[in-house]
């Protein structure tokens, strides 16, 4: 299945690994592009440049297909020298870039000039237009379903790819809530050129995350998340757990700011949760696609199988249009 997405970046199949704090190693990317997807590493899981520069290194050893990294730019108390990370990445070769957060321009502009594809991850359609207008390569469009920070225009998936696709010319992926070959065939419907995966591929076999982590995301449904920070204007959805639970509890009381929740949701102690499995120690950052995971397979066997139901779908359609 060929589409603009995947003529882009040389991969066989339209579907792409998200950048995911402490899961986008290159374990879990070369798995996912060896799968024929786009396999993604996060470079902020690295603890600094060089280690990212290591870890690209590394991925190329796994993996002599296309991968990409990704760079979030969020606002921090003490930011991460976000462009020695950007320089890594240059000079480590990598040719695709997932760009995310907030004003990317002066990533944008430095990985264009050296011939980097970049995917900007963004969660409004006039965010996008502005990132096509930066330049851009692709856009991806993340709906409210998603995992991570959603935006704060609650538009699902159903309304905003379509109405993102009517303003955008260059490829597009759809992200928050595809987890199947139900969803590709939906977003190829509304106007994708592929769909970008987090929650569904923290669910596999590779994902370098502790089984309970994986057994919890196959046991909760769509029901089974909180939406917290609105508060304070940057909202994420996480996976319903004691942590989060918390979280909700205190932004409610009157009078609550951040830093009355900050001590919970440290990104040190959501890695803690990851790698342990004590769903006590830290947050656990899933989406609502959660209601459409049952098992734990491969990077190969997830692809297979979505790609599989996706030309099964097709097939089928085209029977009921003859």
């Amino acid at each position: 299945m060929q589409t603009r997405f995947t003529r882009l970046v040389g991969v066989e199949h339209p579907v792409m690994q998200g950048g995911m704090m402490w899961v986008g190693t290159a374990d879990m990317a070369a798995a996912v592009s060896n799968a024929g997807g786009l396999g993604t590493i996060t470079a902020l899981t690295q603890p600094t440049p060089d280690d990212l520069r290591r870890e690209i290194d590394r991925c190329r050893t796994l993996t002599d297909k296309p991968f990409a990294v990704n760079l979030t730019i969020l606002p921090s108390v003490k930011p991460p020298p976000y462009a020695e990370y950007r320089r890594a990445i240059i000079d480590a070769g990598v040719s695709i870039v997932e760009t995310a957060g907030s004003r990317p321009q002066e990533h944008v502009e430095d990985f264009k000039a050296h011939g980097v594809k970049v995917i900007h991850k963004c969660t409004s359609v006039r965010h996008a237009v502005s990132a096509q207008k930066m330049g851009v390569d692709a856009i991806s469009i993340d709906g409210f379903e998603c995992a991570g920070h959603p935006g704060e225009d609650d538009v699902p998936g159903l309304v905003l790819i379509p109405a993102a696709a009517d303003r955008i010319t260059i490829p597009m992926l759809a992200s928050g809530g595809f987890g199947d070959g139900r969803g590709l065939v939906a977003a190829l419907a509304l106007g994708a050129d592929g769909i970008n995966m987090g929650t569904r591929f923290c669910a596999t076999v590779e994902a370098p995350i502790h089984d309970a982590v994986k057994r919890l995301l196959v046991d909760n449904d769509e029901r089974a998340t909180n939406l917290i920070f609105r508060k304070f204007h940057n909202s994420a959805r996480v996976a319903k757990s004691p942590v989060s639970d918390k979280v909700v509890e205190i932004s409610a009381r009157e009078g609550a700011v951040f830093a009355d929740v900050q001590p919970l949701v440290s990104g040190a102690k959501g890695r803690v949760a990851l790698e342990t499995g004590d769903l006590e120690a830290g947050l656990i950052w899933a989406g609502q696609v959660q209601g459409l995971i049952h098992d734990i397979p491969t990077c190969r066997e997830l692809i297979t199988r979505i790609m599989r139901q996706a030309d099964e779908i097709t097939a089928r359609l085209r029977e009921h249009a003859a």
